[in-house]
């Protein structure tokens, strides 16, 4: 559980890049932790967007996996563009993403129809205000 998974380089807070080293036993934390908060199962459909080198890549790879989900990975660069992504929600059935809530924000302009069938919004990496939660 102590061997290094992998290295991710961040510029944290700080401003200063740095790599952050992240050992098995806090991948399999965090996995564990996510799949006992929001339950995802063989029904579910997990869009990975995030480019591999940001960290939350690592659970959209490996929480859907470990739980018998499915892994529907978009396009390169799909994660910029919210007509795109609306249509593979749509199109995928997606029931699971992930947003920043500055790009959330600019998804939430597109036809909600097309999300119909999500049942997990995540957010994380900026402030998530209250007008955009409600």
């Amino acid at each position: 559980g102590e061997d290094l998974a992998y290295v991710i380089f961040t510029s944290g807070s700080t401003g200063r890049p740095k790599g952050v080293m992240n050992v098995h036993a806090a991948l399999r934390n965090r996995l564990l932790w996510m799949q006992d908060a929001y339950g995802l199962d063989g029904t579910d459909r997990v869009l990975q967007k995030t480019p591999f080198s940001f960290d939350v890549s690592v659970w959209e790879f490996l929480w859907p996996l470990m739980t018998g989900a499915t892994l529907v990975v978009a396009r390169p660069g799909g994660h910029r563009d919210c007509g795109y992504l609306a249509d593979t929600v749509e199109a995928e059935k997606i029931t699971t993403v992930h947003f920043v809530p500055s790009m959330l924000q600019l998804y939430l302009a597109e036809p909600p129809a097309k999300s119909a069938g999500l049942r997990r919004v995540l957010c994380s990496g900026e402030e998530l205000t209250r007008s955009l939660h409600d």
